[in-house]
């Protein structure tokens, strides 16, 4: 447990102390070192650009710190230092600890990755998107379909579409205590099970400052894709448009699809999400973007306004991260604010609420307010 003064000795590192006037133990001067290496700008040396340095720093802080930890300093020392080899060589890259960040990275290098560091870079990949799938699948899915049941029921149900909980429920004062039984008046049905009820479209802003978002849009697109009664286009652009809905059942492949780091032509995207909508009324539209348009801003709005006066349900997501906003273009939100289409942030866990909301055509402005998430305007 460390005191109070050794915590800001580490944090101030061996520069405050110059006189060693604090006693450090062994493990806390192994963590001085590992954080000196990264942190200290005017050090000689540091990491330098040898795998053996890189590795031991990588099982060093592994030694030391949390999880948490180590994936902060994973990312700082690609910023600070550029350590691309930590990608490019797969005796490190199998040392990392992988998260979200670190598939953004990779999936930023995506063309650039020798294939001798290909396969280890799919498995890394593979291995956050299993872990996320794991904790938003059942959410996303059960919000969505409890959703699509209550927003498409009917009174005339055939007999394998009646919900028969809300039919009993909605029946209790027809109960007939000689037969022990109700005797339903009206029945109360899920409606068209089996078809696609509403239809989704994920609109990936492919620029670098988005590769979170890309992250759990891909993986929740994916998701989306496994209900039956939802039919899903995940639609990746930068200056281009790339439509990767046929590997929507893959999140890994779809993922390796992208291509982080490019301009931005928002309005080219949603022009070609135009040519998808063929039921307005039960079409989601969801832009994944922080909306610094590098194409035509003049024609983003007209397209963005012709989608939603068509009936089309359209939401402009900042982020879909749990770190919040990133910079965002404040008068391109503002100005789709107006056109009432709400521009946020939102985070992974909170998107099965906001599908469901969109789906039952809920005030998504007064759901975000609900949630505590901020309207940008």
């Amino acid at each position: 447990m460390l005191t109070p003064l050794e915590k800001w000795r580490l944090i101030l590192g061996q520069k405050a102390d110059a006189e060693q006037e604090i006693s450090l133990s062994a493990e806390q001067k192994g963590m001085d070192n590992v954080l000196e290496a990264l942190y200290d700008a005017q050090r000689q040396g540091g990491l330098g650009s040898s795998s053996p340095n890189v590795n031991r720093w990588l099982g060093d802080i592994r030694r030391y710190f949390p999880k948490p930890v180590v994936q902060v300093m994973q990312r700082d020392a690609l910023e600070r230092l550029g350590l691309t080899q930590l990608l490019l060589e797969p005796e490190l890259l199998a040392s990392v600890e992988p998260d979200v960040h670190l598939v953004g990275a990779l999936l930023s290098l995506n063309k650039a990755l020798p294939d001798k560091t290909r396969e280890t870079a799919r498995a890394v990949v593979k291995k956050v998107v299993d872990d996320l799938e794991k904790k938003l699948r059942a959410p996303l899915r059960e919000a969505v379909q409890s959703a699509l049941n209550r927003s498409t029921r009917n009174r005339r149900p055939r007999p394998n579409e009646i919900d028969w909980r809300r039919t009993i429920y909605q029946n209790l004062k027809h109960y007939q205590p000689e037969l022990q039984t109700v005797i339903p008046e009206r029945l109360v049905g899920f409606g068209r099970k089996g078809h696609a009820l509403r239809h989704v479209i994920l609109l990936l802003d492919q620029s670098g400052s988005m590769a979170g978002s890309v992250v759990f849009a891909g993986i929740l697109g994916s998701v989306l894709a496994s209900v039956r009664s939802v039919q899903t286009n995940v639609v990746a652009f930068d200056t281009a448009v790339v439509d990767l809905t046929e590997h929507q059942h893959d999140p890994v492949e779809l993922l390796f699809g992208t291509q982080l780091g490019g301009g931005t032509d928002i309005a080219k995207a949603l022009g070609y999400a135009e040519t998808l909508v063929r039921a307005p009324q039960d079409t989601i539209l969801v832009l994944i973007s922080d909306l610094f348009e590098g194409g035509d801003r003049a024609a983003l709005f007209k397209k963005a306004e012709a989608l939603r006066r068509a009936g089309v349900t359209v939401i402009a997501l900042l982020a879909l991260s749990d770190e919040g906003a990133p910079a965002y273009d404040h008068d391109n939100a503002a100005v789709l604010g107006a056109m009432d289409i709400p521009a946020f942030a939102c985070t992974p866990v909170l998107f099965p609420d906001l599908m469901a909301a969109a789906i039952q055509k809920r005030d998504l402005k007064m759901w975000a307010g609900e949630n505590g998430l901020s309207i940008k305007q």
